[in-house]
């Protein structure tokens, strides 16, 4: 089967390409490891226009709700590997299978950087973690740290207040990267912030019982059951040949969401656009829709 369009990712990005895609009745098919992508995993979204505050998986649950009314085939919890150009388009191979297209939008998003010390790969799921969200009620009275001074950071950070029964934000940086208004509201609900404070190893036993930090005043051991790292992230897109990056392995698009590539688009997270917010992200996705549909167009 040859598909009109192809969209890698069901984040903000790629549910919003695909809405604008059926709406120009394009045949078309999504394929995701999962639906909402790090939208989920935020927590209180307060800059997302018409909601003055949802959640981040209530977020994704309204995108996931607004894609299904348009009947497009999703095929989650597939991971793409390979997208490549043929004769006719584009082949792209999952581990379950492949698929032709005519044109893809690449809205693959984001993984977690790694802080890349000792005991963090030891410790993973027994006490290290990646996401506030997804594990931060496994915590509750607990002692817990976040490592990262961003706006990440500190939504983790104002997550985990609820929840655990205390919480220390560390950054190597000294200055704080997060918005002042998150920082004011994690002094305010009892975060501890330490910086600029380094990471030497995370300790434990079975699970995290501790992670030691290298600050002005020498090594300090802080007693923590939870280690959430919030230190930013890169961009998946090793799976796309040929089509330019920069430095940071995001796919280069031009204002119509072009790649080098033609009839290769790119939306989102995974892109070099400036600021990586969900409204953007869903921006990106709605103009690579459109100009996938006008390429389609030319092609008939």
């Amino acid at each position: 089967m040859m598909w009109d369009l192809l969209i890698v990712g069901a984040g903000p990005a790629g549910i919003t390409a695909a809405i604008y895609a059926a709406r120009k009745r394009l045949h078309t098919v999504v394929v995701s490891r999962d639906i909402g992508g790090q939208a989920a995993a935020s927590w209180d979204v307060e800059n997302y226009t018409g909601y003055q505050m949802i959640t981040g998986p209530e977020l994704a649950a309204k995108f996931k709700e607004h894609l299904e009314k348009f009947g497009l085939p999703v095929h989650e919890g597939e991971t793409v590997m390979r997208v490549a150009t043929d004769g006719s388009g584009f082949l792209v191979q999952t581990e379950r299978g492949e698929y032709r297209a005519r044109t893809v939008i690449v809205a693959s998003g984001r993984t977690p950087r790694r802080l890349g010390v000792p005991g963090e790969e030891e410790f993973r799921n027994r006490g290290v973690t990646w996401c506030a969200t997804c594990d931060g009620p496994l915590f509750a009275g607990q002692r817990v740290a976040v490592v990262g001074g961003g706006n990440a950071g500190f939504d983790a950070a104002l997550q985990l207040l609820k929840i655990a029964s205390s919480v220390t934000v560390i950054d190597v940086a000294e200055r704080l990267r997060a918005d002042p208004v998150m920082v004011e509201k994690a002094r305010a609900g009892g975060a501890e912030l330490l910086f600029p404070a380094t990471v030497k190893r995370i300790i434990g036993d079975q699970f995290v019982t501790g992670i030691e930090v290298v600050t002005a005043d020498g090594l300090r051991t802080l007693p923590v059951e939870g280690v959430f790292v919030e230190i930013g992230s890169t961009a998946v897109s090793d799976f796309v040949e040929k089509a330019a990056r920069n430095a940071a392995g995001e796919l280069l698009v031009n204002p119509r969401c072009e790649t080098d590539v033609p009839g290769l688009f790119a939306a989102g997270d995974v892109t070099d656009v400036f600021s990586k917010q969900i409204v953007v992200a869903c921006g990106e996705g709605a103009k690579a829709a459109i100009a996938a549909a006008e390429y389609v167009g030319r092609l008939s």
